[in-house]
């Protein structure tokens, strides 16, 4: 394993995990504004998302990185799709891999 992803993951914990948890460690948050409080409990989903955006749409070549459209792009979709309809997490992060399961398992990705 690279130790490279080891410092990264904890990078990844100290900003992610200390921003959902402000609520149950700061005892006055319920008297910041609603839109305040949103925000904040919006903010380490997005920073997971944007991570793993990357790694949707970028790959790594020898000649550098370069912009990709494939099956993961279908798996994100259907996910995000999903989730909007049913208000369900599980089953849209179920359908997405079941998407790129199948799709990889057939040669497609």
């Amino acid at each position: 394993m690279n130790t490279q992803l080891v410092l990264l993951a904890f990078l990844m914990f100290l900003v992610t995990y200390p921003s959902r948890a402000l609520g149950l460690l700061a005892p006055a948050m319920d008297r910041l504004p609603r839109r305040a409080l949103d925000y904040l409990q919006l903010v380490g989903p997005a920073i997971l998302a944007a991570l793993a955006a990357v790694n949707v749409m970028v790959v790594a070549t020898d000649s550098g990185p370069r912009f990709h459209v494939g099956l993961e792009w279908l798996a994100v979709g259907a996910c995000l799709a999903i989730v909007a309809w049913r208000r369900n997490l599980f089953l849209g992060l179920l359908a997405a891999v079941a998407i790129a399961v199948v799709g990889r398992a057939a040669g497609a990705a």
